[in-house]
């Protein structure tokens, strides 16, 4: 069974044209490219920042929010005609839940904003870069292979 994660990355990558999915990528391996080389220390700044990084699901959802309180808040102080737009923004929601797409989808893809799991692969690959990963074998305690999954 997929996880959550792997399903949200490859809808949003079926769901965006293949020429943005592939800037995407190649801007990760840009990064990992120009990190191969720094220091642990630089590495670890990055992976820091990538951390804070919004994925496309957290763009969505404060977009989609952000939308629909203004709505609300023209809708009561002006023109009633507002309130369709808290409308359609739920309705974008609704979808976005069942199917995994709405129409912003495509444009926050064009922005470049990355799914969790590809942020998360970034991680990982820098991590591997660090050495986080040389002390971990098959005899390793799980304890010490979540600890170094989680620094």
């Amino acid at each position: 069974m997929e996880s959550r994660a792997q399903s949200n990355r490859e809808r949003v990558r079926a769901n965006a044209p293949s020429d943005k999915n592939a800037k995407v990528d190649q801007k990760t391996r840009n990064n990992i490219e120009y990190y191969r080389n720094l220091p642990a220390c630089e590495i670890t700044q990055r992976i820091n920042e990538l951390h804070r990084e919004w994925d496309i699901e957290r763009v969505l959802e404060v977009n989609a929010a952000s939308i629909a309180l203004s709505s609300i808040i023209f809708g009561t102080f002006t023109n009633k005609k507002w309130f369709f737009l808290t409308g359609a923004v739920a309705g974008f929601l609704l979808q976005h839940g069942i199917q995994g797409w709405c129409p912003p989808l495509p444009l926050f893809r064009a922005l470049g904003y990355r799914t969790r799991q590809e942020i998360d692969e970034e991680i990982y690959a820098l991590k591997t870069i660090r050495g986080d990963f040389n002390t971990i074998s098959p005899n390793s305690k799980p304890a010490d292979i979540l600890a170094s999954f989680r620094n």
